[in-house]
């Protein structure tokens, strides 16, 4: 069983940039396709971006095209969100997450392990 620490978050100016990382333990992230998630107050958790087990294949949802980057070190056992312009819209509980499936990485109820959140903030 995997589990999966984030770390990077906090407090920063509207177009400015933060780099979110997401350490797993326990296991090899190389049998896993990963995402990034994200939870506002009021409102429900939804899907960032995701990746593939190689990180061949990525997936950004159309508010943060342009905007930010995921990418995965499997070496490292470590998953990336690079996240730039922000916006006050994108404060945020941001959350990774890691899946077996292959074909259905953009389904959240696929994601079997998750890590416990890090705070991103955005001022205007």
């Amino acid at each position: 069983q995997v589990q999966l620490v984030e770390s990077g978050g906090g407090l920063v100016q509207a177009g400015g940039s933060l780099r979110l990382s997401c350490a797993a333990s326990g296991g090899s992230v190389s049998d896993y396709a990963m995402g990034w998630f994200r939870q506002a107050p009021g409102k429900e958790r939804e899907l960032v971006a995701a990746i593939s087990r190689s990180g061949g294949t990525t997936h950004h949802t159309d508010s943060v095209k342009g905007r930010f980057s995921i990418s995965r070190v499997n070496a490292k056992n470590t998953l990336y969100l690079q996240m730039s312009s922000l916006k006050p819209e994108d404060t945020a509980i941001y959350y990774c997450a890691a899946t077996r499936t292959v074909s259905s990485i953009l389904i959240q109820r696929e994601y079997d392990y998750w890590g416990q959140g890090t705070q991103v903030t955005v001022s205007s």
